[in-house]
């Protein structure tokens, strides 16, 4: 895969046109893409094109609007892109109207000269893990030609769209993981801001409280370069810290059950050299972490505000909703009167608690997912799919709950299917943690 900084050297250079960066991508799209289980929802061809041919022109006057300017990337399809329907994914959506703006990180991104090639497939309404569609279909994952495996979600079609260079990155959303987990599951980086970095104007919403907009790519740069033009800043590559000045916390509760063993050799790899580096190694309990299946066990606060935004479409059309996302959204029904204000104190008190015991660290290091991307026939099983589901939210939803970025790396292993690695760093400090995820990548990589 080549990244945002090496695309953008060939478009200064004059080694490669706008024009023809996105004509390759969209041929790619056309030829490859599977109907029955698309990795796009729709394409904007003629936009893309235009668009291309403007940041071209643009160039030639020696105005280019930013270093990436000319770059084609993806947009999950839960975001108002001007033209296309945002359906969610979701057929219930399907015959709305086209939006009529874009979303407030679309204006964003075009406003830097990145073109939006289409929307991609992602789980129904964003409220699954596992990437499974079954409506449009689900795209396989890219690292296994053989056998059809979720991709992971619910950001599926965004990190399927990068592994198999149908487009430089991905812009996806991430409530419980959904950027992070498919990242983990195909090979790739994905960045969780904090909530509050990037506007969610023009997004559908899942939980108002935990929802957050990531970036997809090939390595940390290039999530830190649209992380940076998505939250108002000027793109810039992340410093690198000196392996000696990192104090890494390994958490050990938690996030440990039921790992599989491929994960598990895989991190304590990565353990191993990052130590080897001149990383410090710590390992940390965070306690009230135990107490989070409980806190969810009738949905949590995600369901509750879940449940706010999908009330009226439920009552009126309930019958088109994937059967394995509305049983989730409606289980916030079960709640009692008050607990979903009790839910919020609770977690703020949570928040309180962890940023204390995490304090001393640069980061808190952990297994993105506690398994490899299983087939899709294993989760043809309801309780197999509904396992499944919680454990692979479980792990990155840590850094929704307690408010805070966090990012997914691969951990290189020969042979076998992905491993990520999840950094969690502090509410706020995403500059600081993508400087972490880089140098942790540097020696990770070798």
């Amino acid at each position: 895969m080549v990244t945002l900084s090496e695309l953008a050297r060939k478009l200064e250079k004059g080694e490669a046109t706008s024009l023809s960066l996105v004509t390759q991508y969209l041929e790619t799209i056309e030829n490859s893409d599977d109907p029955n289980a698309p990795v796009f929802l729709a394409l904007d061809r003629d936009r893309a094109l235009a668009d291309a041919q403007r940041v071209d022109d643009l160039r030639a006057e020696g105005k280019s609007p930013s270093p990436l300017a000319g770059i084609p990337i993806s947009i999950k399809a839960l975001f108002d892109v001007e033209g296309l329907v945002t359906t969610a994914g979701s057929t219930v959506l399907k015959s709305a109207a086209p939006a009529r703006q874009d979303a407030e990180i679309v204006k964003r991104l075009r406003a830097a000269g990145l073109i939006i090639l289409g929307h991609t497939n992602m789980t129904e309404f964003a409220y699954s893990g596992l990437g499974i569609n079954p409506h449009y279909g689900t795209p396989a994952n890219p690292a296994d030609p053989t056998t059809p495996r979720i991709p992971g979600g619910s950001s599926s079609g965004a990190a399927v769209s990068v592994a198999r260079n149908m487009a430089a990155a991905a812009i996806g959303t991430d409530t419980g993981g959904s950027c992070r987990i498919p990242a983990a599951l195909c090979g790739l980086t994905g960045f969780k801001p904090t909530a509050s970095r990037v506007p969610l104007d023009g997004a559908y919403p899942l939980s108002k409280s935990l929802d957050s907009i990531g970036p997809i790519g090939a390595s940390v740069e290039c999530c830190a370069l649209l992380d940076a033009i998505m939250a108002g800043d000027h793109p810039a590559a992340p410093d690198q810290v000196k392996p000696s000045k990192l104090k890494l916390a390994v958490l050990v509760n938690y996030v440990t059950d039921d790992v599989e063993a491929a994960v598990s050799h895989a991190f304590s790899v990565a353990i191993d050299r990052l130590a080897d580096a001149g990383v410090t190694i710590e390992e940390i309990r965070l306690e009230d972490l135990d107490r989070l299946p409980e806190l969810n066990a009738r949905g949590g606060i995600v369901a509750h505000e879940a449940l706010m935004v999908h009330q009226e479409l439920l009552a009126s059309s309930a019958e088109l909703y994937d059967p394995r996302v509305s049983v989730r959204i409606e289980k916030a029904l079960q709640q009692e009167p008050g607990e979903y204000e009790r839910l919020l104190n609770i977690r703020q008190e949570m928040i309180k608690a962890a940023n204390s015991a995490t304090a001393p660290y640069d980061a808190v290091i952990f297994p993105t997912t506690p398994f490899v991307a299983p087939t899709l026939t294993e989760l043809e099983d309801e309780q197999a799919y509904g396992r499944a589901n919680l454990l692979a939210l479980r792990n990155p939803t840590v850094a929704n709950f307690l408010d805070r970025c966090a990012i997914s790396i691969p951990i290189p292993v020969g042979g076998g299917m992905p491993v990520g690695m999840n950094l969690m760093g502090s509410h706020g400090g995403d500059r600081s943690l993508l400087g972490v995820a880089h140098s942790a990548e540097a020696i990770l990589r070798g």
